[in-house]
């Protein structure tokens, strides 16, 4: 009996090939149910030697990938610098057959450009043994240049045959990241196993400090340094500063902690550079089996092959449930554990994690009338769920527009304004997974224990597509942690598309943008109105009120040197898209806020808006006891010594926090639940299947 291979996805669970669980590593493939007649191949990518180069330093940045039949079913990670690297990596693939060979492509990696061809070789599969380990050496060649010396790429590999029957799998969506951040979704198998387990199994909290000291990168002699963070599939990227050595960034954001020993959290910083390629400023390394639990730790982290430093905090935390399940398997029906998640979330437990500010239960029982994705008239879709940075998947149900999935899922919520989104894919084995449709539903909006009909919607949330899907969701929480929780930054998805220039978008931002400053002229008009006395009672009124409240300010505009190098025409290109991005991207936040703003006098959400009026009165109260230039003295002071209480605090307006989650206009339509066909009831199948 053979051994079978463990792969590892991109949410650090097994995939099972058999009963057996052995070592493997990561791969990016489809795989394929195990049929009679198919072989299993398992690659340790070693290394490559004396690799050729193809970055201006006189290095590269390689990677590698494997395909058979003209399908990529493998890639590597990036060795930046390094015409030596290694990789150790391991890929599971099974084939149908052996007349393919694998082809083996070597690039270097160029952010923002097309990736150069640094090699290729094939392996004849039919020339390895059987249930025997080989290890292999290739020489790396380009076709166009067959006398150039470009390397060696260095294997292990052993092959088996398949046997065994079909049987009911797990779906798991794994992120790969395009160049422009973008990814797209492809799947791998989980057994049945695994349906239960926990998923994840800590928190690591990580704080972007500060930086020291950074290499210069732009002719200036300063840089605008940025920083990358990856931890197996999850990464992070920090948020620019520019034409500064010392930046302060003070961000914060979390990974999963998936394995018991830890892990390596993989730095790099780089030099933002508009139109061309950024630049690379040093690396570092994070070993999490090092860090003890439930501690801070502070970092100052030299950069290699660089300068400078990071300063890093880093909490590892261990992580409440989060889980899948069969729906006999359900937290809330079983009477004991009920009891025990209300007690943990109860008025009494305010102080008590401040973080954990409740629980989440979703069932996702079925879908009925998908869109036909396949030639066949039919679809393989799974569902996935997602609140924040938490991604959840059920298994696919193959050949069918009518699927039950039947699955519950369990969730820790740290916002309660959190949006729980549900999307369904078909799951195509050629390519990336093809999307269905998809809802978007507020934690607030939600009725605990309703199993309701939600009609799905297309990929930007604006209109319904083909199919309606059927949830009972559960949401326990503590009122006043949500309300503190309230007063902090949002927590950001740090798997979000790139925004893209868009006619439609820039067009639709500029439209909204002139609404909010139609209202503002709108009540300049108004208070015109007062003092030209049209209304004398209303005059009167304004009068009194704001006699001593007007001030005239006036606002001087710095004017950047404007840079006097010479730039191609690529470049002019690329500097006018960014620059168009950034113009869409502020007339959108500036809608946004005064959307926002609108919305909470409005009562979309009457859970913000009742907590703005009990914060109204609470101040007022306060007020009322002390006088204001106590409480100014107060903040005053508060403000000026948080650096030295707290140095490596990140800076927050409470105000900008609160409104951050009141929904923009977009938002509220993208949220709004669109009303089923009467014809999908979930009584309807019962009644048809009786007739």
């Amino acid at each position: 009996m053979l051994d079978s291979c463990k792969l590892k996805s991109a949410c650090n669970l097994p995939f099972i090939c058999n009963k057996k669980i052995n070592t493997a590593g990561t791969s990016n493939a489809e795989v394929p149910l195990a049929d009679p007649g198919m072989y299993q191949l398992d690659i340790t990518l070693r290394r490559g030697q004396s690799l050729a180069a193809r970055d201006r330093g006189g290095t590269s940045d390689p990677y590698v990938k494997f395909k058979i039949g003209g399908k990529e079913v493998f890639r590597s990670k990036i060795i930046h610098k390094n015409l030596n690297p290694v990789w150790e990596e391991k890929a599971c693939i099974l084939v149908d057959h052996l007349r393919e060979p694998l082809y083996i492509k070597v690039f270097d990696y160029d952010f923002g450009l097309q990736d150069d061809f640094m090699g290729s070789a094939f392996l004849d599969l039919t020339q390895l043994e059987l249930n025997r380990p080989t290890d292999v050496t290739l020489t790396l060649k380009d076709p166009h240049y067959p006398d150039h010396d470009l390397g060696i790429i260095l294997l292990s590999v052993i092959l088996t045959p398949k046997e065994g029957e079909s049987r009911d799998v797990t779906m798991l969506m794994r992120k790969s990241w395009k160049r422009s951040s973008k990814f797209q979704t492809q799947s791998l198998r989980l057994s049945d196993l695994h349906r239960k387990s926990h998923l994840w199994r800590g928190i690591v909290s990580i704080t972007l400090i500060e930086g020291r000291d950074l290499k210069a990168m732009d002719s200036n002699g300063l840089s605008d340094p940025y920083v990358k963070f990856r931890l197996g599939h999850q990464k992070y990227k920090s948020k620019i500063m520019p034409k500064t050595l010392n930046p302060q960034w003070r961000e914060q954001f979390d990974f999963h902690l998936y394995e018991e020993r830890g892990g390596i959290i993989d730095i790099t910083a780089w030099d933002k550079d508009a139109g061309k390629r950024d630049d690379f400023i040093g690396r570092c390394q994070v070993d999490l089996s090092a860090l003890s639990r439930e501690q801070t730790h502070k970092l100052e982290l030299q950069l290699e092959e660089g300068e400078g430093h990071l300063v890093l905090l880093v909490t590892l935390t261990a992580s409440a449930t989060v889980s899948i399940s069969d729906l006999s398997v359900n937290s809330l029906e079983d009477q004991k554990e009920r009891e025990e998640i209300l007690k943990r979330y109860s008025p009494l437990r305010i102080f008590h994690n401040l973080k954990d500010v409740g629980f989440l239960q979703v069932k996702v029982i079925r879908a009925e009338g998908l869109m036909a994705a396949d030639v066949t008239g039919k679809s393989d879709p799974f569902c996935v769920v997602e609140l924040n940075n938490d991604r959840l998947l059920t298994h696919t149900v193959y050949k069918n527009l009518n699927p039950e999935w039947n699955k519950v899922f369990t969730f820790n919520i740290k916002d309660i304004h959190s949006v729980l989104e549900v999307t369904v894919y078909d799951e195509d084995r050629d390519r990336s997974a093809d999307f269905l449709g998809k809802v978007a539903i507020p934690l607030l909006s939600i009725q605990n224990g309703e199993q309701k009909a939600y009609v799905l919607k297309n990929k930007q949330l604006t209109g319904p597509t083909k199919g309606v899907i059927y949830l009972e969701i559960d949401v326990i929480f503590n009122a006043v942690k949500a309300s503190l929780r309230t007063l902090i930054p949002k927590e950001q998805k740090y798997i979000e598309e790139e925004n893209r220039l868009s006619k439609q978008l820039l067009l639709r931002n500029f439209i909204r943008m002139k609404r909010c400053v139609m209202v503002l002229v709108n009540a300049a008009y108004y208070v015109n109105s007062c003092f030209d006395w049209d209304s004398p009672p209303r005059s009167l009124a304004a009068f009194v009120v704001v006699e001593d409240m007007l001030e005239d300010e006036e606002e001087e505009d710095d004017k950047d040197d404007k840079d006097s190098e010479k730039k191609g025409f690529i470049n002019k290109i690329y500097a006018i898209q960014e620059v168009c991005v950034s113009v869409q991207n502020i007339l959108d936040e500036v809608a946004s806020f005064g959307e926002r703003i609108k919305n909470t006098f409005n009562w979309t959400v009457p859970f913000l808006s009742w907590l703005a009026i009990v914060a109204l009165c609470v101040f007022t109260a306060i007020l009322y006891c002390i006088p204001l230039r106590y409480i100014v003295l107060i903040w005053g002071i508060n403000k000026f010594t948080k650096k030295l209480r707290s140095p490596y605090a990140i800076d927050n307006n409470e105000l900008l926090d609160f409104l951050s989650r009141v929904p923009s206009d977009v938002q509220v339509v993208q949220y709004q639940e669109l009303k089923p066909d009467p014809s999908h009831s979930p009584y309807k199948r019962k009644k048809n299947n009786l007739g």
